[in-house]
C-alpha cells in the first residue's frame, strides 16, 4: 500500500530533478524555489527509506534506489496526465505514439517506418511525436513514463538499467570526408595523420562519444582542437562537405552519401562489428496495440535494410 504521506508534489519533484538533472533547473521549471524543492526531495527520501540522488561534478545522478523509483512513479504519473489528456481529446479521439530517436536512426530507419506505418490501417488515426538527444535523455524520458519507445544505439549508456532492449542490428560509426580531402583515398597505417584536421563528432557524455574516446585510447592519440561536437546530422555534413574535417558518423547518417560519392569514407576502420541497434521499451508501462504495431513495423524495416 502506497504511503500516505507521499503527495504527487513530492513525485513531481523528483520527476523534474531526474529529468533536468540538477535542483536549480528543477525548482525553475516547476516555479518554485531551490530549497522547497530540496525539501520535497529529502522528504521523499526519508519516506521510501533511500537516497535517490548523488551530486556529481556535472549536477545530480539518480542512484540505483532512483533508478528504480522513477521506473516505477514515471509511468504512473504520466498516466493519471494521460488520463486528464484524454478527457480533453475525448471529442476528436487523438492518440499520439510518442518515439525518441536517436541520432543512428534517424537517417533511414525510422523515416521508413515511420512512413510505413501510417501507411497501414492501425497506424491511419495515431499522430506520431519525434524527440531527439542523447540517449541518457530519452531513456530517463522513457524511464519515466513520458516516452513510449526510444530507438537506436544505447545499450552503453547507464539509463538503459532495468528497462526492455531488443536487439535489431550492428551498425558501426565510420571515419568520413569529403571527396576532395588530403587524406582521400590514402592507405592509412595508423590514426597518426588524423589529427592534423578537425573532427566532427558526438558531445562528451554520450554513448557514441565513449566510442570516440576508446578508439583515441587505442591509437594512443587525444581529440584534436578546434573540433564540432554535435548530434545534429545535418550540421555535420555540411560542415565535412565545406571544409577538410573528419566527421565520424553512424553509418546509416552517410550511406547515400558514399553512394553517391560526395562523402568517402577513410581507408582506417574505426571499429569492426560497431554497436546493437534496437528499441527499448518501459517494462512497467502496459504496451498499446499501436505501440505493438509500431515495433513490428520497426522490426521489418530493420530486416530489410540496405547491408
Amino acid at each position: 500500500m502506497l504511503d500516505q504521506r507521499i503527495k504527487l508534489r513530492h513525485l513531481n519533484a523528483f520527476l523534474e530533478v531526474a529529468r533536468r538533472r540538477s535542483f536549480a533547473r528543477a525548482a525553475e521549471s516547476l516555479a518554485i524555489s531551490q530549497p522547497a524543492i530540496s525539501k520535497a526531495i529529502r522528504e521523499l527520501e526519508e519516506h521510501v527509506g533511500a537516497v535517490l540522488f548523488e551530486r556529481t561534478a556535472q549536477g545530480v545522478s539518480l542512484t540505483q534506489a532512483g533508478l528504480t523509483l522513477l521506473r516505477h512513479a514515471g509511468p504512473a504519473v504520466r498516466a493519471l496526465e494521460e488520463g486528464v489528456e484524454a478527457l480533453a481529446d475525448a471529442h476528436n479521439g487523438q492518440r499520439w505514439l510518442r518515439v525518441g530517436a536517436l541520432s543512428t536512426v534517424e537517417s533511414r530507419l525510422l523515416p521508413t517506418a515511420i512512413q510505413r506505418w501510417q501507411s497501414s490501417p492501425l497506424g491511419r488515426d495515431v499522430s506520431i511525436q519525434v524527440v531527439t538527444g542523447t540517449s541518457a535523455f530519452l531513456l530517463s524520458r522513457l524511464a519515466s513514463g513520458e516516452l513510449d519507445i526510444v530507438v537506436g544505439r544505447m545499450t552503453a549508456a547507464r539509463e538503459i538499467r532495468e528497462l526492455a532492449f531488443e536487439h535489431l542490428y550492428y551498425e558501426s560509426l565510420r571515419l568520413v570526408v569529403r571527396a576532395a580531402h588530403p587524406l582521400a583515398g590514402v592507405s592509412l597505417q595508423g590514426a597518426e595523420p588524423l589529427i592534423d584536421y578537425p573532427w566532427a563528432l558526438p558531445p562528451q557524455r554520450t554513448t557514441l562519444r565513449q566510442q570516440v574516446d576508446s578508439f583515441c585510447a587505442r591509437h594512443a592519440i587525444s581529440v584534436p582542437s578546434p573540433c564540432l561536437e554535435t548530434l545534429s546530422l545535418p550540421i555535420s555534413r555540411r560542415y565535412v562537405q565545406d571544409t577538410d574535417a573528419i566527421w565520424i558518423a553512424p553509418f546509416e547518417a552517410v550511406a547515400e552519401a558514399l553512394d553517391d560519392g560526395s562523402l568517402v569514407e577513410l581507408s582506417l576502420a574505426f571499429e569492426q562489428q560497431g554497436g546493437s541497434v534496437g528499441l527499448c521499451l518501459n517494462a512497467s508501462m502496459q504496451p498499446t496495440t499501436a505501440l505493438h504495431g509500431f515495433c513490428e513495423v520497426l522490426r521489418l524495416a530493420a530486416l530489410e535494410r540496405p547491408q
